[in-house]
């Protein structure tokens, strides 16, 4: 079957879908917005070229999503979108009530969440290629999501029923909090007289490096340190410098306590992990 797709929404998702689609092939019939943009094909109320497409990929911000499929489900009704076009939304976390609605009137719905950082637009192609999508719904909506990931060369996802706040909050945890610590561990070496250039390469190339060995092994046993090590003095000598450091403090205690569980599952000793993790609950 060939797709024939039709977006709306022209943010960074949207924009970078419709770069992507067009790049693998795919026939991307329009991007569609509100307001004109300088990037969207059509812009204000749904168009009929609508009608020529078999799937409509929904790239709206969450609290616009339920407008926009109640505005699909105008457009099915006035012939706007043709019979059994699938209707796929990008949101992580949404269940649009409406799609329940559009999957009773013959419109199979489901989740296209692709599982990369849309910053940038312009290289949303080249992150989706081997990357991963989390989709749910019917399922010939999920037919469609995987053959559609398949163009852009991504892997599908399926995301368990009830669980897209958790299965969001992981997408968060691996996207996001990377970041965060990059940002943490930087700003702790230049409070402490590392010029910036130095700092911030140092991190990145650290992290790089934590990458590289997962792709060796699983977390688990990938991860490296002085938790693992079951090296209780270290740590002790970690925390006493950062007891002035109210949030590099808070970031090491929390993820040593999750570092400490790992470590239990890799075997170290028990005496040596009941001191680690009272150190890093603060009890000593």
């Amino acid at each position: 079957m060939s797709e024939r797709v039709f977006i709306i929404g022209p943010g960074h998702v949207g924009r970078g879908l419709f770069r992507a689609f067009r790049a693998s092939g795919v026939e991307v019939i329009g991007l569609h917005g509100k307001r004109p943009s300088g990037v969207a094909t059509s812009t204000g109320a749904l168009p009929k070229e609508l009608a020529s497409a078999n799937v409509i990929v929904v790239c709206v911000r969450d609290p616009q999503l339920d407008e926009t499929i109640d505005e699909v489900i105008a457009a099915s009704r006035d012939g706007r979108v043709a019979r059994g076009t699938v209707i796929l939304h990008t949101s992580a976390i949404a269940e649009p009530a409406g799609l329940r609605s559009l999957n009773e009137a013959g419109f199979p719905g489901g989740t296209f969440h692709p599982l990369v950082p849309f910053s940038d637009p312009e290289v949303a192609a080249e992150l989706l290629r081997k990357g991963w999508v989390g989709i749910d719904g019917e399922n010939a909506a999920r037919s469609t999501s995987r053959r559609l990931a398949g163009h852009i060369g991504a892997r599908t996802l399926d995301i368990p029923a009830g669980q897209k706040a958790a299965y969001h909050a992981a997408a968060v945890i691996s996207s996001n909090f990377p970041v965060v610590l990059a940002s943490v561990a930087g700003h702790l070496l230049h409070d402490i007289g590392v010029p910036d250039s130095s700092a911030y390469q140092a991190v990145e190339s650290l992290m790089s490096g934590a990458l590289a060995n997962m792709k060796q092994a699983l977390p688990d046993d990938a991860l490296t340190g002085p938790i693992v090590r079951g090296d209780v003095e270290t740590v002790g000598k970690h925390v006493r410098a950062l007891e002035r450091r109210g949030q590099a403090l808070d970031v090491y205690r929390a993820l040593s306590a999750a570092a400490v569980e790992i470590a239990r599952r890799r075997g170290v000793d028990q005496k040596k992990l009941a001191a680690l993790a009272g150190m890093v609950r603060g009890d000593t």
